[in-house]
């Protein structure tokens, strides 16, 4: 067995270097997304994306199982006051654009000073947002990049929002098809078996359930152009785990809300539908009020 030898590591400063500068880093980030530790499992959307009222953003990164994307800024050097800025004005026009997806916004330095650290924090828990400090640094003749996370994004309660924009049906039939909503009727049905008394309440972004006039979302409807996006809220378990399996439903993720997403097809409930259910079941009897 060959033994490791120890290698001092110099640092890097990328700012100003005539070899490993912006264009450089975004490249490697372009490589391989995986060394910003956001997931294994992300997709390049975009770069360098052009905002309808000017400026450019670095990078749009979407995570391969979900709906979770990534507007993310670059800046060489220390955090400054218009990276910030730009860096949640992207985000902000990208989520008013596209909001079908989740949005988090990346700041991505070489310094992230503890001033504009405490200036991010503030925003941290009403904006998500992550800083991370990228440093490249030289071992031998190689290159090398360090990803540390300052700042992680805060998770967000459950909480039915208090105010949900309500839409129609004919909404969500403009948005997707008539045949994904059908299919959004064909799973309450389902629903309806365990609780007569829970109704369809059509939410812009997503189709939940009420009972009484009052959110009872153990599980939301998000049909789409081709099938529907079912979200279904309950602890993860083995057990539920093997029968998704078994089972052979598309399971897309388990969600950092708590909640099993799937994308769900008509003949899905056809030939899975007492399974479907009982997941109805055991989120209404776990959640359900």
């Amino acid at each position: 067995m060959t033994q490791l030898q120890y290698v001092k590591a110099e640092p890097i400063a990328l700012k100003n270097h005539p070899d490993f500068n912006e264009q450089w880093l975004k490249r490697a980030i372009v490589n391989d997304p995986s060394l910003l530790g956001l997931g294994t499992d992300l997709i390049v959307k975009d770069i360098e994306r052009i905002q309808p009222k000017g400026g450019r953003l670095d990078l749009l990164l979407q995570d391969a199982n979900s709906n979770q994307r990534y507007e993310m800024e670059i800046q060489l050097g220390k955090t400054d006051e218009s990276h910030i800025i730009r860096t949640i004005e992207y985000w902000d026009i990208e989520r008013k654009r596209y909001p079908q997806y989740d949005h988090t916004a990346v700041i991505i330095a070489e310094d992230i000073t503890s001033r504009f650290l405490n200036v991010i924090s503030l925003f941290n828990g009403f904006i998500p947002l992550i800083a991370k400090q990228m440093n490249a640094i030289k071992l031998g003749n190689h290159v090398s990049l360090v990803c540390t996370t300052v700042l992680d994004q805060m998770t967000l309660g459950l909480e039915e929002p208090e105010v949900v924009e309500v839409v129609d049906r004919s909404y969500w039939e403009k948005r997707s098809t008539k045949t994904t909503v059908a299919i959004a009727d064909q799973l309450f049905e389902l629903i309806q078996t365990i609780d007569p008394a829970l109704e369809l309440k059509y939410n812009k972004f997503y189709i939940g359930l009420a009972k009484e006039g009052q959110a009872n979302n153990f599980a939301t409807f998000c049909p789409l152009k081709n099938g529907l996006r079912l979200e279904v809220r309950l602890g993860k378990f083995a057990e539920v785990d093997e029968k998704i399996d078994e089972t052979g439903l598309t399971l897309i993720n388990y969600t950092k809300w708590g909640t099993y997403a799937f994308k769900i097809f008509k003949e899905n409930i056809n030939s899975h539908g007492d399974f479907i259910k009982d997941l109805f079941q055991k989120a209404y009897t776990e959640f359900g009020t």
